[in-house]
């Protein structure tokens, strides 16, 4: 029997590496950029057409490479990076494998212009699918530029599994996001179709951070740091009313490499307990610095995924560092031991300690005598109140006016006003959660509000309770997908447009679902760079705040997105239905509620909400019988 294995030959060998390696056109970016990184530039341009389908462009303004190195960074496993084994644990740079421009070489139309500082020419050399077609020498810039070209041009089923352009052009914002934020001492630009999407100049993490997602981050980071002998933790992390449903704000860097770890998630996450919502997700740019001894790297294709040896410690140090972060800027309650009974009544012994308490809320004004005669601002302090005379409190009808010349007699010399504040926790309980309706309205099909969450309406056969949000969502999600289907979405006009500032990546999501948003009854239009201006709105909505309505919509409908597995009309009309409807707590008149039930019961399917949960349960005559019968 002759012999059946053999050797693969190098261009299949190259594809199938791409297939690890060049996902799409934003695997492709980010080992370029990385490259540039690693080749010391401090300035790097990307150039996008097609959504990376036709061209990506990268240059940098590095060391460049000798016409030797130009010629072996194409070869599979070529690397200047690693010489023994020992250096895979002490790797400190991007790329290493040197595996990246050969499987994107082997996929695409690859042209390389590079040069060396100093040097007079540079070097040129276009490949295709692994075959080298040109080598020569060019008249170029110092530095390095690469141009990807027809990506997955002689594997079209692999070009055919790329989604549409806006999804693709999403994924290399992304890609290019991360990247900028390792390095914000290095400039940066993003070009798609000769359209500027970013252009970041060297700086500050914090200016850095408000050049790509916004001015409204401005005001809404906090700083945080922390230096152990194991880790050192650095970064900003967002105030907890900036924190969203939806995840993609959030970045962890190791060594300056962008991982993804939802165990240090959690330990983020867990350090927010009681400030934030259970499903909501707090922003965070945190850089964890390490030695490289202590990692493992090399256990993901895309190396975004690492191995620490003592993962337990690096949870508590980052859980601690948010903790102190959020303590430190006042973003958590904390103690005010002025108001400690116990401290107050020690201070209150000694002259020394009471004229210290009283100098630190001292104002030092003079009034024309020169002395200090105005009133010192004190904190409120908790006094014992004297228990003398205690015997007439029991002689009769004088009891609060005893007491109160018993108090004013010991505290005279203080002359301190005391203020009551009402609380609702000393008021008496209602005796009944129910709004009953007027004796004379309950008739025949009449309905009433039960805690402001729920509907009871009266049938034949008995009573039936509704879940007035749930069934709300229920009854508009159903119709915006008729408007949907049918593209038949009424629009009423703002009095006073409103413009929307976006950040890169939300603006192309915009843009990418903007017919369906038509069809629901937006009137949106662009507004200069990442802004778009609310012309109108559906005619169903309460003309509130068109500005929140939009931006909580885009935030449900991104949150969808990353949880569940629709499509985007599907998407559309549940973001709309549960940002839209009626919230818990809401009053309702008879009108409003006869109305509600009637639209339930219309809907195809009433019985269950966008969640899963019932819209509502029947109670029959039989079980209400029930109740009351042995």
């Amino acid at each position: 029997m002759s012999d059946i294995i053999h050797l693969l030959p190098d261009a299949i060998a190259n594809q199938i590496a791409a297939g690890e390696v060049v996902q799409r056109p934003a695997s492709a970016l980010k080992e370029l950029m990385e490259n540039a990184i690693d080749a010391g530039a401090t300035s790097v341009k990307v150039l996008v057409k097609d959504a990376g389908k036709t061209l990506i462009q990268v240059m940098d303004d590095g060391k460049g490479m000798s016409l030797t190195d130009a010629r072996m960074s194409f070869e599979r496993h070529a690397t200047s990076k690693i010489r023994t084994s020992e250096d895979l644990f002490a790797i400190r740079t991007f790329g290493f494998r040197g595996e990246a421009l050969a499987s994107i070489a082997a996929v695409a139309q690859v042209e390389m212009k590079t040069k060396q500082r100093g040097a007079e020419l540079g070097t040129l050399i276009q490949v295709e699918g692994s075959d080298v077609k040109k080598q020569e020498p060019v008249a170029t810039t110092e530095g390095t530029s690469i141009a990807v070209k027809n990506l997955f041009f002689n594997v079209p089923a692999r070009r055919n599994f790329l989604k549409s352009n806006p999804v693709e052009m999403r994924h290399l914002v992304d890609e290019f996001q991360r990247v900028a934020l390792s390095y914000p001492e290095v400039a940066f630009s993003f070009y798609q179709n000769d359209m500027e999407f970013f252009n970041l100049t060297s700086g500050k993490l914090s200016h850095r951070i408000v050049g790509i997602f916004g001015k409204n981050y401005q005001g809404n980071l906090v700083t945080c740091t922390e230096d152990t002998p194991h880790l050192k933790v650095k970064g900003y992390i967002g105030k907890p009313e900036s924190a969203k449903k939806s995840r993609g704000e959030q970045f962890f860097f190791v060594n300056n490499r962008y991982i993804r770890n939802n165990y240090l998630h959690h330990a983020v996450v867990n350090a927010y307990e009681g400030l934030i919502p259970a499903d909501a997700h707090p922003f965070y740019v945190l850089f964890l610095e390490i030695d490289p001894t202590h990692i493992d790297i090399n256990v993901h294709p895309t190396k975004t995924e690492i191995k620490f040896d003592d993962e337990r410690t690096v949870y508590a140090v980052i859980r601690s560092a948010i903790k102190q972060a959020l303590g430190a800027h006042h973003v958590m309650p904390g103690l005010d031991f002025s108001l400690d009974v116990n401290f107050t009544e020690n201070w209150k012994k000694g002259d020394s300690g009471s004229q210290a308490v009283h100098q630190e809320h001292r104002y030092t004004g003079q009034d024309e005598r020169g002395d200090t005669a105005y009133k010192q601002y004190q904190s409120p302090t908790f006094k014992r109140p004297s228990v003398s005379g205690w015997e007439k409190l029991f002689e009769g009808g004088e009891l609060l006016n005893q007491a109160s010349k018993v108090s004013s007699s010991t505290d005279a010399q203080d002359d301190i006003d005391v203020l009551t504040f009402p609380s609702k926790a000393n008021e008496e309980p209602s005796k009944s959660p129910l709004v009953f309706p007027d004796p004379q309205e309950m008739g025949t099909g009449a309905v009433f509000q039960v805690d402001g969450n729920f509907i009871v309406a009266q049938m034949s056969s008995g009573l039936v309770i509704i879940d007035q949000q749930t069934a709300h969502e229920r009854v508009l999600y159903e119709r915006y997908q008729r408007q949907l289907t049918k593209a038949a979405g009424a629009s009423q006009r703002c009095l006073f447009p409103q413009h929307v500032q976006l950040n890169p990546a939300d603006f192309v999501l915009v843009m990418d679902i903007k017919q369906e948003l038509h069809q629901l009854g937006f009137l949106i239009e662009e507004f200069g760079k990442d802004t778009i201006l609310i012309q109108g709105i559906p005619a169903d909505t309460p003309m509130k705040n068109e500005k929140a309505l939009f931006e909580g919509l885009l935030e449900q409908f991104k949150h969808f997105k990353s949880e569940l597995s629709l499509d985007t009309r599907e998407n559309l009309a549940r973001s709309l239905a549960r940002r839209s409807s009626i919230r818990r707590g809401t009053k309702l008149n008879a009108a409003e509620m006869e109305s509600m039930v009637g639209q339930l019961f219309a809907c195809q399917n009433p019985n269950y909400g966008l969640s899963g949960n019932k819209t509502f349960v029947k109670l029959d005559l039989h079980k209400i019988q029930a109740f009351f019968t042995k």
